[in-house]
């Protein structure tokens, strides 16, 4: 059965960090790349961390139906995932890890109930998650306050997915996301 692995949280909580932990332990994983029309950071490289987007081609996409789900997670910043990435992870034998954000991570769990385990990472309490954004100094004052608003909103849907993952201690974390996807591929 082909199968999909969700790891969901606002920014700042650690979900790109244990994802990258994980495919780094389990070769049966595969990483899903979003696309996006958000600018390209400095060591992000096209194919690996996104596929960059032009608004007009995000948009020809959406019309084409070629997402499983897409956003505008911030103002003229669409997310979505290509169902042709998703496919080629499948065609690889893979087991398809997501990192990604609250919508995005319902919508592909409806989509597949029975494939997907989706996987909320909560942070220690807001204040620490806040410090972490702060402390990524990627963000200009306007955006950071839509990021902090944003984080607020998608704590509240923890309840919404398979499990909840606190990441309080990073070792603990990761040990514990190891065995939440080992038993998840073995089933």
């Amino acid at each position: 059965m082909n199968k999909l692995l969700i790891f969901t949280a606002p920014s700042g909580a650690g979900k790109t960090t244990i994802v990258r932990h994980l495919l780094t332990r389990f070769e049966e994983l595969a990483f899903s790349v979003s696309a996006t029309t958000r600018a390209r950071r400095p060591n992000e490289i096209e194919g690996k961390d996104y596929y960059f987007l032009s608004l007009a081609q995000f948009k020809t996409l959406v019309r084409d139906g070629a997402f499983l789900e897409w956003e505008e997670v911030y103002e003229n910043k669409f997310y979505g995932t290509l169902r042709s990435e998703v496919e080629r992870l499948w065609n690889l034998g893979k087991c398809v890890v997501f990192d990604i954000d609250v919508k995005g991570a319902e919508s592909i769990k409806n989509i597949y109930p029975d494939q997907a385990l989706a996987i909320f990472v909560k942070p220690p309490s807001f204040e620490v998650l806040v410090k972490r954004l702060e402390m990524r100094r990627t963000e200009n004052e306007d955006s950071f306050a839509s990021r902090v608003h944003r984080a607020k909103e998608e704590l509240l849907f923890q309840d919404n997915f398979d499990a909840v993952l606190l990441n309080d201690d990073l070792q603990r974390t990761l040990q514990e996301a190891e065995k939440m996807v080992s038993r998840f591929i073995q089933i």
